[in-house]
């Protein structure tokens, strides 16, 4: 969209808005693939003249869309189900990043005579990161085990460091000697470096978001978030990648403590939307730019032939890097010492997760960001383009894997049933808090029609089969609001005690922002008091 009159590019910008929601709506809705469609429309799109040329600016893609895109993945996962799965996502995340980029390097550079083994790895680097919105997407519609949607979701949040690590050694060892001190030092750094800027970001802004009464405000500073843990992350030589995650993980605990209900209702509801669109803009963004990639290898004079089996090789040698390290670790844990066997996963779970490894707008971005010095650079991107395409297709016989392995799905009937005891347990805190506050001034009214509903609500869920508002007054508001304080505290607290899973705290924190909301907006304020 380069040279384009403003008013012309914005024409095309919301074009391009429009039809990525009105692409994805519809795979939805017949049940295919949203990603592949929108990779494969952009690509028609891509040759129709009159259509602008994408070029692919990877520091926009890294700097722009990367971070809320992360950002947004990571306050929605479970901190604790990431802890308590964190042998098997560090196994993923570093452990095969760095097997697939010795695979495919060695691969790539054997297939290719003149290719150097410097950038051999480069693109080994390139390829290796999964895709954590093709990830998501596909693991969210296949009714997958928690713990196997916990460690994919864990794997494509944290293996884009490993990753982005291991593409600047290869292009240091393209443009000049590689020190494989330097290497190590390097790796470190971006580690250490990245998680203690997301960590330091996100403790400085839970302290500041407990403060703000506005969620106007709260939102403001969410949306700039991903930025601020990103930008001074990368600045240290750190991985900005890994802070914005870290930065994500923290604040998505903290949440429940440190903002308002309305805040925390706001927030979800924006980085929903702004997830939805950049993860789905992203693949037609991707396809838009295939014509000019294509350009790229004519330029190159390789015969198609060729191209075709340097390809196919290339896909093939991912796919089975991935199967063959599965096939190891799984092995590993099942004869290893006790404490590995207790941790294990079952040979139908590893056979899944070999299969579920989409690559996406990372692996695309980090194509671009090869130096000119590299050989085969335009072949290379191309190759890219090719990985990502094909393992989103390959992404496709996920559901039919799944169906065959008769993996179990999500057990509903349990997690209901845990919902219901931690309401329960949620509503005793909230009658003790009231007996608390409930002074003898009290109308007697207001405290009778407090306690009956909490009795109610908890004797309701304790037996769901049996089955019943006028202004609330300022009294009713008053204690009403502290019995949800501590019921939230008790949720919070059977959290920290692992009591519970979290998909069943997650439902009842929701419940109680709602409630707390809806007694909020009722409250009487004064005005200009508060920014909604």
């Amino acid at each position: 969209m380069n040279n384009m009159d403003p008013v012309t590019a914005i024409v095309w910008i919301v074009s391009f808005v429009v039809l990525t929601v009105i692409v994805t709506g519809l795979s939805r809705r017949v049940g295919w693939s949203a990603p592949v469609v929108l990779v494969l429309v952009g690509a028609v799109f891509s040759f129709i003249p009159g259509v602008p040329q994408i070029d692919i600016q990877p520091e926009l893609v890294l700097y722009g869309i990367l971070p809320p895109i992360l950002f947004a993945a990571a306050i929605r996962t479970s901190f604790v189900d990431v802890h308590a799965r964190r042998d098997s996502i560090l196994l993923l995340s570093v452990g095969l990043v760095a097997f697939t980029v010795i695979a495919v390097g060695l691969a790539t550079w054997l297939i290719v005579p003149t290719m150097t083994l410097a950038a051999a790895f480069a693109f080994g680097a390139v390829v290796a990161p999964t895709d954590a919105v093709a990830v998501t997407a596909t693991a969210g519609r296949l009714g997958l085990p928690r713990r196997m949607v916990t460690v994919l979701e864990g794997e494509s949040l944290l293996n884009d460091a490993t990753a982005l690590v291991a593409l600047n050694a290869s292009i240091a060892a393209i443009v000049s000697v590689l020190n494989p001190w330097m290497v190590v030092g390097d790796f470190a750094l971006a580690i250490v470096g990245g998680g203690a800027v997301g960590l330091a970001v996100g403790f400085v802004l839970a302290v500041i978001r407990k403060r703000l009464r506005a969620p106007v405000l709260d939102t403001s500073l969410s949306l700039v978030t991903p930025y601020l843990a990103f930008i001074p992350a990368q600045f240290i030589h750190g991985s900005g990648v890994l802070s914005v995650v870290v930065a994500g993980l923290y604040l998505g605990y903290r949440a429940p403590a440190v903002q308002s209900a309305e805040a925390r209702i706001a927030e979800s509801i924006n980085w929903r939307t702004i997830q939805f669109l950049l993860e789905n803009a992203v693949f037609l963004l991707m396809g838009l730019a295939l014509s000019s990639v294509v350009r790229g290898v004519l330029k190159t004079g390789l015969s198609v032939g060729y191209v075709v089996l340097v390809s196919a090789v290339v896909l093939i040698t991912l796919i089975i890097a991935r199967v063959v390290w599965m096939i190891t670790v799984t092995a590993v844990y099942h004869s290893g010492p006790q404490r590995l066997r207790e941790r294990s996963w079952s040979w139908r779970t590893s056979v899944a997760v070999s299969f579920a490894g989409m690559r996406g707008v990372v692996t695309l971005a980090a194509a671009f960001l090869l130096p000119a010095e590299t050989p085969y650079r335009a072949f290379l991107q191309f190759l890219a383009f090719v990985v990502v395409l094909g393992t989103l297709l390959e992404g496709l016989a996920l559901p039919w894997i799944i169906r065959r392995l008769r993996l179990p799905a999500p057990n509903l009937a349990q997690e209901t049933s845990e919902m219901r005891r931690l309401q329960v347990e949620a509503q005793t805190a909230g009658l003790a808090r009231l007996e608390e506050e409930a002074s003898e001034t009290e109308d007697e009214r207001v405290v009778g029609r407090l306690r009956a509903d909490a009795v109610f609500l908890a004797e309701a869920l304790e037996n769901p089969e049996t089955g019943e508002g006028d202004d609330a007054p300022r009294a009713y508001l008053r204690l009403r609001k502290g019995m949800i304080e501590a019921e939230r505290e008790a949720v919070l607290a059977a959290r920290a005690e692992g009591r519970y899973e979290e998909p069943a705290v997650r439902a009842v924190l929701a419940l109680l922002d709602a409630e707390e909301a809806a007694l909020r907006s009722s409250t009487p304020r004064k005005p200009g008091s508060q920014l909604t």
